[in-house]
Formats: structure tokens, C-alpha cells, sequence
């Protein structure tokens, strides 16, 4: 059953990601999974690093991998502002396993309470994410 459709906007500090009309958008925030259909009521939420997906209809689904950020919805427009957001046919799982080692001797190294550690935990957060989405893409 085909839904109705709105406007979804993905961007990062590079420029624009994806722009389309989409049924509907799955993503996570801070406080757990958000799916939004059209005439959703008005939200701004803090994103984590997760799988996004982008229904365009029931059979073409595109998936990102992003990172965290914020999304807004308002006037049938849903916004997604992250640092990174990937297509899931663009990653490499070995890079993302070396970034996430990286990460995780970052956090090993790192004064407790310092910026470096936390930086390290939110490099570490986001490199599983996306490991995650690669891996998922490489079974589908």
C-alpha cells in the first residue's frame, strides 16, 4: 500500500547527501528508533550513529550509515544535519574495522575525563555503526 510521500533532506559539512520524496525515514536518537511518516508532528532530536533508511517506496530503500547529528521535522520536511552520512554500497569493511581499532587504542591511551577520550568513544561509537551497516550490505 503505497503511503504518502514528503520531502527528506540529508546534509553533512560537505553538502548535500540525498534530497527526495520518501514514504517514510528510519533513524535513531538519543533516546531510541524514530520512524516518520508524512504529517508527522514537529521534532528536533539529537541523532546517534546508526543505519538510516530512506523509504522512497516499500521495494527501494535507501540506506546510509550515519553518524551523529540532529534531526528535524516540521511541514511534512524531515532534515537530517549529521558530521557523516554514507550509502552503505560506498563502505569498506576493512577500513572501517581499522578506524574502529584506531578508535579503540585511542580510548586505551586516553587520560580518564579528557576530550581526547571522549572523542575517541564517539569515533569508536561511530566506526561500529558503520561497520555495522557494511557488514549488513555485504549479506544483502
Amino acid at each position: 500500500m503505497a503511503r504518502t510521500t514528503f520531502t527528506a533532506e540529508v546534509l553533512t559539512p560537505e553538502g548535500e547527501v540525498f534530497n527526495d520524496e520518501v514514504e517514510m525515514v528510519s533513524t535513531r536518537t538519543e533516546v531510541g528508533s524514530l520512524g516518520i511518516l508524512a504529517n508527522h508532528q514537529p521534532l528536533l532530536g539529537m541523532l546517534t550513529p546508526t543505519a538510516l533508511r530512506l523509504y522512497k517506496s516499500e521495494t527501494e530503500i535507501v540506506t546510509l550509515a550515519q553518524s551523529e547529528g540532529y534531526v528535524q521535522v516540521s511541514d511534512n520536511h524531515v532534515l537530517v544535519l549529521v558530521q557523516d552520512a554514507v550509502a552503505k554500497g560506498d563502505l569498506d569493511v576493512a577500513d572501517l574495522r581499522e578506524k574502529l581499532s584506531r578508535a579503540e587504542s585511542a580510548i586505551e591511551s586516553a587520560e580518564d575525563g579528557s576530550e581526547a577520550l571522549a572523542s575517541a568513544r564517539r569515533d569508536k561509537r561511530r566506526w561500529q555503526a558503520f561497520l555495522e551497516v557494511a557488514e549488513d550490505s555485504a549479506a544483502s
